[in-house]
């Protein structure tokens, strides 16, 4: 699959659910590969991107974006505390903030730095044991958190679980986001995007299906 055609599917989807496809954000998700297959992307006219670590997208970005201008930088990976002074100073936008640890980390930082990323709550809408993110009874308080210490928050991120419909978390999603005032819904990845921008995904995450397979670290 390419860039284009992933391009075109999300805008088609976008249209069958009645709304602008210019409102649909394509994050092409470059975790995990080789750096030719990223500068092809970036070649194509892609300038938005997704990491999972800190640590890895310091090693490639600080020289693609010498070369390449406006690359927009989005952590979608799980953020520790101490990685996130780097993390603020490298990314643009942050998803994964899950936990009032981190939350107050990044007030403390915010102030401290003077400017912050713009942030998305991540919501663990299955109360999966293994997965990062707020639980959803407890996100309206982490949001509140995060509002009254100044932080730029945008909206709320989800992973649904791997072996169920994803419809029922991307509605559960929308509704938080709804009652608290959020617009942005980070949601959909490359088996379920259309079904996510269907339900009101502004973030799409988008990573194999436009890199191909990933390469084992």
């Amino acid at each position: 699959m390419t860039l284009d055609t992933i391009k075109t599917r999300a805008a088609q989807a976008a249209r069958q659910a009645g709304r602008n496809p210019d409102d649909v954000t394509l994050i092409a998700v470059s975790k995990v590969q080789p750096l030719d297959r990223i500068q092809s992307v970036l070649t194509q006219g892609q300038r938005i991107f997704g990491e999972n670590k800190v640590q890895e997208a310091q090693s490639k970005w600080p020289g693609f974006r010498e070369t390449f201008a406006a690359v927009d930088l989005h952590l979608i990976g799980p953020l520790q505390t101490n990685k996130a002074r780097s993390a603020m100073e490298l990314f643009n936008t942050i998803h994964t903030v899950d936990r009032f640890k981190l939350v107050n980390t990044l007030i403390r930082l915010a102030q401290d730095i003077g400017t912050c990323p713009q942030l998305f709550i991540q919501i663990n809408t299955g109360a999966e044991q293994q997965k990062a993110g707020v639980l959803p009874q407890e996100a309206d308080s982490l949001i509140r958190a995060a509002q009254d210490g100044d932080l730029p928050v945008v909206g709320l991120m989800c992973i649904p679980p791997a072996d169920l419909d994803p419809a029922p978390h991307f509605d559960m999603l929308r509704q938080i986001a709804q009652r608290n005032g959020l617009r942005g819904l980070s949601m959909g990845m490359s088996g379920d995007f259309e079904t996510a921008i269907a339900h009101g995904a502004t973030h799409i995450r988008v990573g194999s299906a436009i890199f191909g397979d990933r390469v084992p670290a």
